[in-house]
């Protein structure tokens, strides 16, 4: 049963690939410019060059043999050079991704540990003081807009107080060398004489934009974590246990909190997805050499070849995150499992 489910969400996965790489292709006709150009990122070619590209991309052919030679060239890392740089993109890509998921993922770990506990605070003081400052707190960061609350604490905590960096990943007095791609790893496994003062520097640099970016999450988790508390508290079997003199303690952590973390492992799952794209924001404001910001500036440059590709990058991890959590949910909960196959 489970081995069948993983093969239809498997089959959903290859069809959103196919569909994602069909509006990838289609772009470069519906771009301004020459299409040639804007499927190879070469431009001012001489004739030779332009018949050496008509060739690899089959371009004098219908437009069935042209997408599968675009498939063809996708999966061999061939995304064509960017416009403004004249870089392969698929490698521009690859140094790049490291540095957003890295930024993603600790703004994921922040929300979770704030989030949760927040919420599962607010359940257990529900309609009480606890509960209240929670949700004043939790409407205010949820309504405050990412760009706002980035240039708020840039003003306070780096021009004012001058405890963190505006921008950047780590001071210029340290060379780091790229391994992973992930600074603090990086740094860990570089063997640099100060690597505990670059491990902190790195650390100040992720400080603020790792809070702007954590902050929507943290809210949602908080808000769905109580939802979900209070909907397992307000069970049968939760007021039978209470009936048998059991206190509060004793009510969240052997018999609510289990049940109600299930839903919220489902809603961290697409968190994450929502955080890739909150991501291309925080990193324009501090200059974070990701790839959302790298995606922002071919916009602004209308680097079409770079568009392409990055809008492809994000979007496959974006379907890849969203196949995985609910992969997870369905196999950690039995209910879901069976509601999956037409069974209750």
């Amino acid at each position: 049963m489970v081995f069948d489910y993983v093969l239809r969400r498997l089959g959903l996965f290859i069809f959103m690939m196919l569909t994602l790489s069909i509006f990838t292709f289609a772009l470069s006709y519906f771009f301004p410019g020459d299409t040639l150009s804007n499927l190879s990122g070469v431009t001012n070619a001489n004739l030779a060059q332009d018949n050496e590209l008509i060739d690899k991309y089959h371009f004098n052919d219908n437009y069935l043999t042209q997408y599968i030679a675009f498939l063809g060239r996708i999966l061999q890392g061939d995304w064509g050079v960017s416009f403004s740089s004249g870089s392969d993109i698929f490698q521009h890509i690859l140094t790049l991704l490291p540095a957003t998921l890295e930024l993603t993922f600790y703004a994921l770990i922040i929300s979770i540990i704030v989030g949760v506990p927040a919420g599962i605070i607010g359940s257990a003081y529900h309609k009480r003081l606890p509960d209240i400052l929670i949700n004043t707190t939790t409407m205010l960061g949820y309504s405050a807009p990412i760009f706002w609350l980035a240039l708020i604490l840039i003003m306070f905590f780096s021009l004012n107080l001058g405890w963190f960096p505006m921008s950047g990943r780590l001071g210029l007095l340290y060379e780091i060398p790229s391994f992973t791609g992930f600074i603090l790893i990086d740094i860990a496994v570089a063997g640099f004489p100060y690597s505990g003062h670059a491990f902190l520097d790195a650390l100040h640099h992720l400080a603020l934009p790792t809070i702007v970016l954590a902050m929507y999450p943290a809210t949602v988790l908080v808000r769905f974590t109580r939802e979900s508390m209070l909907t397992v508290l307000d069970q049968s079997y939760i007021k039978t246990a209470r009936a048998k003199g059991l206190n509060r303690r004793q009510l969240i952590i052997r018999h609510a909190l289990r049940n109600a973390l299930l839903p919220v492992i489902k809603q961290i799952g697409l968190q994450f997805s929502t955080l890739i794209t909150l991501a291309m924001i925080t990193e324009v404001i501090f200059s974070w050499p990701g790839i959302g910001r790298w995606l922002i500036d071919s916009i602004y440059q209308r680097d079409y070849p770079a568009i392409q590709g990055g809008l492809m990058a994000l979007s496959v991890f974006i379907i890849f995150a969203t196949i995985v959590t609910e992969l997870t949910y369905t196999l950690l909960d039995p209910l879901s499992r069976n509601q999956a196959h037409g069974k209750v």
